[in-house]
């Protein structure tokens, strides 16, 4: 393919969230996987302190076995007449490389995956690949996530919220009220952070003030949940306005749940594609899928995490993430690939998906002059 019918692709990756390095494997699997005569690929860099990289820290983010298959931009700034992002090229490297034409966002967690840097791009009028602003604050939020899933008749498993603020004067009541409403097991977690950061599971009463006081450090908002004996199911999503889902994979943890050192560390949690379940039960949650994605108003792509309750066999969706990790045993690339859409197809597949709500979004009026 000729250089000029390339693919010009940027990838924002890194952040300030506590799932930075797992932003760093998804870039690093991406860049990996893209055959370089087809994209060209600039990356941009966040540093944990949420500082925009430059190139000595792109350098020293980046494995350096992929540095030579991308070009390295610390020119992600504001011009300060309003919000415009540019991706201006230092002028020694303008004449062998051009700006991307879209962005792909591979972030996870808060000032990333929340609709904080979607709203960046919105206001830069720069495409992007994967779920608007208001999707991915939601998807964000489990909490306004499980109540726009309640209102959208989708089976959520009990749960009550709380603000950090009236923890310690309600602790009492919340462990008399829960107790008896949930029993236990149950679960205490941030309403706004990915990748199971804060998530404790609470086993008796001895540890429940423990348990809140440890996922309360990480947001203004904890939930409180029923815990479901069940296995754990997942369903990746692909599309805009008409999302298909694919096959539906099983995690089995190596841990008691599937927290962050069981994703990301520990290789005895695996990963079965397809899940071994009914037709129909596999049938029913990727209807599901697609409308706890359509109740937020989701597009481009999304995971969605599922229990199928053992004694019951109750289907309840557990969250939407709206942008999936892309790392090499991330579930979302894998359950597209099952499904027939290998990984440099799937990245061709977002990138239409985002220049297309592009087109959309800028077509429409937003004043009647």
């Amino acid at each position: 393919m000729a250089k000029d019918q390339k693919i010009r692709l940027g990838i924002i990756f890194g952040g300030r969230s506590g799932e930075h390095e797992v932003s760093i494997t998804s870039a690093t699997s991406v860049i990996n996987a893209l055959d370089p005569e087809e994209f060209e690929i600039t990356v941009f860099g966040i540093t944990k302190t949420g500082a925009l990289a430059n190139t000595l820290e792109l350098r020293a983010m980046l494995p350096q076995d992929v540095q030579s298959r991308v070009y390295l931009s610390p020119a992600l700034v504001s011009d300060g007449s309003g919000m415009s992002v540019s991706t201006a090229l230092p002028a020694e490297s303008r004449d062998s490389r051009r700006c991307p034409e879209i962005i792909f966002p591979l972030l996870h967690g808060p000032y990333g995956e929340d609709g904080t840097i979607q709203g960046l791009l919105e206001i830069a009028g720069l495409p992007y690949i994967g779920c608007g602003v208001l999707a991915s604050a939601v998807g964000m939020d489990k909490d306004i996530m499980k109540r726009l899933f309640i209102q959208a008749q989708l089976p959520v498993a009990p749960f009550r919220t709380v603000f950090t603020r009236d923890l310690e004067k309600d602790m009492a009541f919340l462990k008399q009220w829960t107790a008896a409403e949930f029993g236990y097991p149950m679960f205490s977690k941030p309403a706004n952070l990915g990748s199971s950061v804060g998530i404790c599971k609470i086993h008796s009463d001895n540890e429940f003030e423990d348990a809140l006081r440890h996922s309360a450090q990480f947001d203004r908002k904890i939930l409180i949940e029923k815990g479901i004996d069940g296995r754990e199911l997942e369903c990746a999503i692909l599309g805009n306005e008409e999302p298909q889902a694919s096959v539906v994979g099983e995690v089995f943890s190596a841990h008691e749940f599937y927290d962050y050192d069981a994703k990301y560390r520990n290789p005895d949690s695996r990963l079965e594609i397809p899940a071994r379940i009914e037709d129909a039960k596999a049938e029913e949650i990727r209807d599901l899928a697609v409308r706890s994605f359509k109740a937020i108003d989701g597009t481009g792509l999304a995971r969605v995490d599922f229990f199928l309750e053992h004694r019951s066999g109750q289907v309840w969706i557990n969250e939407i993430n709206t942008m999936p990790g892309f790392t090499p045993i991330s579930m979302y690339t894998k359950l597209w690939a099952a499904s027939g859409v290998p990984f440099d197809e799937l990245v061709r597949h977002l990138v239409r998906l985002g220049e297309e709500r592009f087109r959309q979004r800028t077509e429409q009026r937003i004043s009647e002059e």
